[in-house]
């Protein structure tokens, strides 16, 4: 570990991952780094840097699925607070990369300000969000992007405003490394009449969501004009099995990991999925879900 030198309290070697995401499988990483604030950061990639060690940003978990061999390099988690501060500045909602995407939903909400409700019961943390520029009832998160602050691959930040950045269906140009923080320019609106908009808006998105209880991901982007859900239905696949993982039966475009699944379980249940819909509809799905 003398590559890691002073940072023993912050970087371990071969941690599993399986805790560390939603779906709860999956192999080590080679390293695994928990820095505690923005300086930590910046030494742990330069580090990794300098010894050409390939470098992976975890947030929450939510969209990951790790192999079962596990992922060499370093893998960086911001889990830390001081990744997750969330402020309110006029029009504005200044966040953390680490913040939680609901929280910050739900602060603008409370602070009457409008435009980022349409993504309640999206999982995930801010930065994973502009980054794959998510969306839901038409909206998506790009459109209120102001400004990002980034941490490039050579452990330099950055900043960028919103012309700068391109934002397409599903996708962004930010590929740095590290979303630091990400300012929102949103419109005033009654809280009160938000509020109740929010509270429709959950219901809708939780009822055609996988019970809270169930280790489970999205797994496809939706094509433009349908479901993929639909699609994957249409295609008799709802409930499909294969070992552990399980198509789930509220909404066709998540897979459930059910006790003893493994990651290559949910790898040829994804390949059956993409296979059966291509050669049924004529469809091609494209991933949503990062595989590592």
């Amino acid at each position: 570990m003398s590559r890691w030198k002073g940072l023993e309290r912050i970087v371990r070697e071969q941690e599993p991952l399986a805790m560390h995401t939603w779906l709860g499988v999956g192999g080590a990483a080679e390293y695994y780094a928990q820095p505690r604030n923005q300086d930590e950061l910046i030494d742990i990639v330069q580090r990794a840097n300098q010894e050409n060690i390939p470098v992976r940003v975890l947030g929450n978990g939510c969209n990951v699925l790790i192999r079962d061999e596990g992922v060499p390099g370093l893998v960086i988690h911001l889990d830390h607070p001081a990744f997750a501060d969330i402020r309110v500045v006029e029009n504005s909602v200044i966040a953390g990369g680490g913040a939680s995407l609901p929280k910050v939903v739900t602060t603008s909400v409370h602070e009457g300000l409008a435009g980022l409700e349409v993504l309640t019961a999206i999982p995930g943390t801010v930065g994973g969000a502009v980054r794959g520029n998510v969306g839901a009832h038409g909206g998506d998160i790009g459109q209120w992007v102001a400004e990002v602050t980034l941490l490039t691959h050579a452990g330099e930040i950055v900043v960028r405003p919103r012309n700068e950045i391109v934002f397409g269906y599903r996708r962004s140009s930010l590929d740095d490394l590290v979303i630091l923080q990400v300012r929102f320019e949103l419109q005033p609106e009654d809280p009160r009449e938000l509020a109740r908009r929010l509270q429709k808006l959950w219901i809708v998105r939780r009822a055609a969501q996988p019970l809270g209880h169930q280790a489970s991901v999205r797994v496809f982007r939706d094509p433009r004009g349908t479901a993929a859900s639909e699609l994957i239905e249409a295609a008799g696949l709802k409930g499909t099995r294969i070992g552990g993982a399980v198509v789930s039966d509220r909404n066709a475009n998540f897979i459930v990991a059910e006790a003893g699944c493994t990651t290559a379980d949910i790898l040829r249940l994804i390949d059956l999925i993409r296979t059966q819909v291509s050669n049924r509809l004529g469809v091609n799905l494209e991933l949503e879900l990062e595989i590592w």
